[in-house]
């Protein structure tokens, strides 16, 4: 009896080893091959470096803001209850004749997103997605617009720099 127990007992330490093995063989090979990549990446990145005027070239010309004077109040309605929005925005642009060629529509962007912020729900705009998507919204709203009366997109996009519900 004493030596068929120990011969159930043998194999069972010996799956246990090769499991252990195993485990170590592929831990070594991760660690390997995580090494290789780093050097490889880093080796590579280090072999092409970009010229400064290839570099000044696609880079973006400088942000310009303009804030849009005064801010926005729009009432909505929530379950037959009135309610306010009051939001501050801000238009980024990377040239100035084009954002001065769209102030001159101003009236009609600022009509534009009056009804698009009337038109929402207060559900929505109280979490941070909702507002997100509203951001979008207004920005395709002024490019909309700009596309249309100017002929360019002009704005990067439009920046809620206040956002108050009521």
């Amino acid at each position: 009896m004493a030596k068929s127990e120990a011969a159930v007992k043998d194999p069972a330490g010996k799956g246990k080893l090769k499991l252990i093995l195993v485990i170590v063989l592929a831990v070594l090979l991760a660690i390997g091959l995580s090494v290789g990549a780093t050097w490889y990446f880093m080796h590579s990145a280090q072999s092409k470096p970009a010229p400064a005027a290839e570099a000044a070239s696609n880079a973006k010309p400088a942000a310009i803001y303009e804030p849009m004077a005064p801010a926005f109040v729009a009432n909505y309605n929530q379950n037959g209850r009135q309610r306010y929005m009051q939001v501050s925005i801000t238009l980024q642009a990377r040239n100035q004749a084009d954002l001065d060629a769209l102030k001159v529509h101003m009236p009609v962007i600022r009509n534009n997103l009056v009804m698009l912020f009337s038109g929402q729900s207060f559900d929505t705009l109280a979490t941070p997605v909702g507002q997100e998507m509203l951001r979008q919204k207004a920005t395709a709203s002024v490019q909309e617009v700009a596309q249309k009366e100017v002929g360019k997109v002009v704005i990067d996009q439009l920046l809620f720099t206040n956002f108050v519900l009521q």
